[in-house]
């Protein structure tokens, strides 16, 4: 799945989604991007993919019970 900050410029959300979207990749509306990057131990980031299968899942599960998906 791809996280993508609150505020993340429009940029970034245009290209994000329209990568993911080309990939069937689940988008879920993150924090802003300083919480994302601080909860990473990094800098602001805008957008951030998950990789490990599991992990990404359960964000999926999580993001739909609180209706923070996006795409």
């Amino acid at each position: 799945c791809v996280v993508v900050a609150a505020d993340a410029s429009q940029r970034a959300l245009e290209k994000a989604s329209r990568l993911a979207t080309a990939r069937g990749i689940p988008q879920i509306a993150g924090p802003n991007a300083q919480e994302l990057g601080a909860r990473l131990g990094k800098p602001p980031i805008m957008v951030v993919g998950v990789r490990d299968r599991d992990l990404a899942d359960g964000l999926v599960r999580l993001a739909s019970e609180q209706g923070s998906m996006e795409g």
